[in-house]
Parts: C-alpha cells; structure tokens; sequence
C-alpha cells in the first residue's frame, strides 16, 4: 500500500459529506455550547435513520431551528411545531421535532444550574476525552455504561429522545469519545485535542 493512501473509518466512505465531516469534526472534543445543543437534536433526529440523511439535511435544521438558539426554540408553540412538521427539509416526526423544544427547555435549565451545558455533559467522562483503542468498527459498542448513566441523568432532567444509543453518538459526535478506529489518521489527530 501507498504511503500517501488515507485510511479512515470505513462508516464514512461513499459520500463526500461524511468524509468531511468524519475528517473535520466526528470525535472532535466539544466545549460549545450551541455546537453541543446542535448535536443533540440531529442525534434525535437520526435515531432509526441514517447519519448521511441528517448531514444532508443539516443547514435545513440550521435554518428551521433558528441557529440552535435554544432560548428561542424553548419559546417554540404549536403554530410553529405545526410549521416545522411541514418542513420537507428536516425529519418531520412529530416527536423528534417537539423533542427539540422539550430539550432546549431542559438544556436551558442544565446551563442556569451549571454554569453551561459544556460543564455538565463532560462529567460524564470526568472531564476528557474516552480514547478508545478499537482495530474495527465492528468492535465499536452501541452504547457504554458512561451513556447509559448520561441517559439516565437526562432523563430524570426531563430531556427526550435521550436513550443510551442516542446518547453515546452524541458522545462520539461531540468528541468525549474518539471512536475512530486505530488505523485511521483521525485517531492520532483527535486525541491530540483536548
């Protein structure tokens, strides 16, 4: 093999949108706090779909979900539920998408009591990253006793579409995992990032 040949994981090959955001931002540690609202709702919204589908309708949700503003999502009423449940740019399940308002509420009171979102979720890796070190994606689990304690936290916090599954792509999205696996270039990369 070439030395120039990139490996990456596998999950990612055969679209260009998930080679870029594989390569730019999967497994990258996340200190943001919209960036990190913004992950919870497309991995709701994924929940029994496909990731390519919510990275193609990502700027849809972007726009529909005004920026991921969660103060403004937290105001959302029914005209407006109604409004993004005609929206042929995002997923339009009615309870994914009033999800997205039960979540910015709960969200907002996480960040008043803690300081910020970021403060919170990061305990639940004691503050950094979990950096796996998995030869194939076949030994990458669907979800780790750190989701499921995150899950349950969540929950009890009046969060929705939170199960352990979701959850632990949420962790793997917003880099307090890194599950690239050891052959691709992105492992070394990400877990230089703190």
């Amino acid at each position: 093999m070439s030395k120039d040949v990139i490996v990456r994981c596998r999950w990612c090959l055969g679209h260009a949108l998930s080679v870029e955001y594989h390569d730019t931002e999967w497994g990258v540690p996340l200190h943001d706090d919209t960036k990190l609202f913004e992950f919870l709702v497309l991995d709701a919204a994924q929940a029994g779909l496909n990731w390519l589908m919510i990275l193609k309708k990502r700027e849809n949700y972007r726009a529909a979900f005004d920026n991921y503003d969660a103060q403004k999502i937290a105001r959302y009423r029914e005209a407006r539920i109604q409004k993004l449940l005609s929206n042929p740019g995002i997923v339009r399940n009615q309870l994914k998408v009033r999800s997205a308002v039960t979540n910015a509420k709960a969200f907002l009171k996480v960040r008043e009591e803690r300081g910020s979102f970021d403060k919170y979720i990061w305990e639940f890796v004691d503050g950094k990253p979990v950096v796996s070190r998995f030869a194939k994606e076949s030994q990458i689990p669907a979800k780790t006793k750190s989701a499921e304690a995150m899950s349950k936290d969540m929950k009890s916090r009046g969060f929705a579409f939170c199960g352990p599954t979701i959850c632990y792509a949420f962790m793997q999205a917003a880099g307090l995992v890194n599950d690239h696996t050891v052959d691709c270039f992105r492992h070394a990369e990400v877990g230089r990032t703190r």
